[in-house]
């Protein structure tokens, strides 16, 4: 017998069939689905078809970091006492290693369709930091969006754009002045019916802002950056959906400026697949890209076909990648107490001395 088609209310909060495809039939008739519009400390806020409310964070079976709600993510109820049951696969996720050294993995934002990676026209402006959120969107198989905000107070915003595009000519990039509601409608194109669309960068980049223009309201609080560096303070502090006129949502996350990368090879992959495709030519499987004969690299530093500095980042990421990623494989390892699953990670190029 086919189940019902699912309630518009649902619909509208970005159900797919990739979601309800995880149900049995016995969920479909003893569960709730629901989605986590926000993440408090000691409580979920939720919301589904007909309802509206906090519950408990405790989810079974979601003890690890990275399997505990986020902002997002898609929960089973049960109906009658409303307590969780399991949180459904996530369609994508944004995770990045926890500050602190913890070498925890934190997640970001779930089943997000797009991603708004919010910079602005300023000293703060950081070529390196763009690329770091570049390689979690294309981990997360996730369409980027660069926002470049404060397009007001630049002489030439067309020059960050042009510096965004030499990283990946085929980016969609909009400048917008966050305050200007006609600015801002640039990008309704990724804000429509259910689809959910999150906000990263830094602090001060003005993401709050740019929430309030898209929801046509100024609820959520806004500060000032500092003048004599262009950085911001933090404003957002809960990882939260929005809902747009449009009826998309958008998920705001508080500013980060340690953002480190972990299970990301893929990713690092995608944004520098121009740097990998050179690399996969050199005569040894393993070449440094030092002084090895044959290394294509090196040629290609030579005559100007890669950026040193390009080339520099990409080592440095690549690197921190495979650490953190050994380090968070080891913490597991040694919580279950079985050395013997040992995942095996790619070599990452050294660092030109």
């Amino acid at each position: 017998m086919p189940l019902a088609p699912p309630d518009p209310y649902l619909v509208e909060l970005g159900w797919k069939p990739f979601f309800s495809d995880q149900i049995s039939g016995e969920e479909h008739a003893s569960c709730l689905p629901v989605r986590v519009m926000a993440v408090h400390r000691g409580k979920i806020a939720v919301a589904g078809a007909g309802l509206d409310t906090l519950i408990a964070p405790r989810i079974p079976g979601a003890d690890a970091d990275e399997n505990r709600p986020a902002a997002g993510d898609w929960l089973l109820l049960d109906r009658e006492s409303l307590l969780p049951v399991r949180v459904l696969r996530r369609a994508s996720l944004f995770k990045r290693v926890a500050a602190g050294g913890r070498q925890k993995l934190q997640v970001i934002a779930a089943n997000v369709d797009c991603v708004f990676i919010v910079a602005s026209c300023n000293q703060d402006f950081n070529v390196a930091r763009l690329e770091r959120y570049l390689v979690l969107a294309q981990e997360a198989q996730v369409s980027p969006v660069v926002v470049l905000t404060k397009s007001d107070l630049a002489d030439r915003p067309d020059r960050f754009a042009q510096e965004v595009r030499q990283l990946r000519p085929d980016i969609a990039v909009v400048t917008v002045d966050a305050r200007d509601p006609d600015s801002v409608a640039r990008l309704a194109a990724w804000c429509g019916m259910g689809q959910t669309v999150a906000l990263v960068g830094s602090s001060g980049v003005g993401k709050s802002t740019l929430v309030n223009t898209l929801r046509g309201s100024d609820s959520i609080a806004t500060q000032s950056v500092r003048e004599e560096d262009g950085k911001g303070r933090h404003t957002t502090t809960v990882r939260a959906l929005h809902r747009l006129d449009g009826a998309g949502w958008l998920l705001d996350t508080p500013g980060m400026r340690e953002l480190q990368l972990a299970d990301s090879t893929s990713g690092l992959e995608e944004v520098f697949d121009d740097i990998v495709a050179i690399a996969q030519q050199c005569r040894f499987s393993n070449c440094a890209h030092e002084a090895e004969p044959g290394c294509c690299i090196r040629s290609a530093l030579e005559n100007g076909e890669i950026d040193p500095r390009r080339f520099d980042r990409w080592c440095k990421l690549a690197l921190e990648n495979v650490t953190n990623s050994e380090r968070g494989a080891r913490r597991t390892r040694n919580a279950q107490a079985r050395p013997d699953q040992q995942p095996h990670f790619r070599k990452p190029p050294k660092r030109p001395r």
